[in-house]
């Protein structure tokens, strides 16, 4: 015998879909954020002396892989995953500047591009693979 689920009503308490202007900031701060850290790429590889560069350089050397990251961990809960995404995100930047440090070949440019070859290949590897059911 199959068993048809009905969904209930919401309740008083429950989440109601928002209504007015700050209902769909999501999209529009993720945008934000991406010209961010792409303007902070672009002015760090031109070699530009616009004060903006070091903010939105260092901006993009933390967004980047913590996005593929917290992609990475799309299993846990959002304060255990941001937890987990940040911290893996400092991890991985010490690391290529430590690598770059140990074999003498520190550049901007090269770090830059290198942090950014890590975090497209994570979330490439993110997007393609399909996550095993448990």
């Amino acid at each position: 015998m199959q068993t048809i689920r009905l969904k209930r009503p919401p309740t008083a308490g429950s989440e109601r879909a928002r209504t007015g202007p700050g209902r769909d900031l999501s999209p529009l701060l993720a945008g934000a954020a991406t010209a961010v850290g792409g303007c902070g790429a672009l002015l760090a590889l031109a070699g530009s002396d616009s004060p903006l560069r070091g903010p939105f350089t260092l901006f993009f050397l933390l967004a980047a892989p913590t996005t593929a990251i917290g992609a990475a961990l799309r299993g846990l809960e959002p304060l255990g995953r941001a937890i987990g995404a940040i911290g893996g995100a400092i991890v991985l930047d010490m690391l290529v500047a430590q690598g770059m440090l140990a074999v003498h070949r520190w550049s901007v440019t090269g770090g830059i591009i290198a942090v950014t070859v890590i975090s497209f290949c994570l979330l490439m590897g993110c997007v393609t693979v399909k996550p095993t059911k448990t």
